[in-house]
């Protein structure tokens, strides 16, 4: 599956998109985002603060609980603010 990072999470990450393969007990966008936190320090310093992540599934916004079965793409960016 492809991941895409935007704003701060790509600069904490190092790059702008990717495709994994997780494990197949990852099935949540949680355990996704736990699984991620184990691949280098800056997957770990990107996610630290996980509940303010938010997460689209193919360009739908997803909560944590949502499952990633089937997702082709999964992306992940900070809160937005109204300007």
């Amino acid at each position: 599956m492809k991941l895409v990072y935007f704003a701060w999470v790509r600069e904490r990450v190092g790059q702008a998109e990717e495709h994994v393969a997780p494990p197949s007990d990852v099935r949540t966008v949680a355990e996704l985002v736990a699984w991620l936190k184990t691949r280098g320090e800056g997957y770990a310093h990107a996610f630290e603060n996980e509940r303010i992540i938010r997460t689209a599934i193919d360009q739908v916004h997803a909560k944590p609980e949502a499952s990633i079965g089937g997702a082709r793409e999964i992306a992940f960016f900070p809160p937005m603010t109204g300007g």
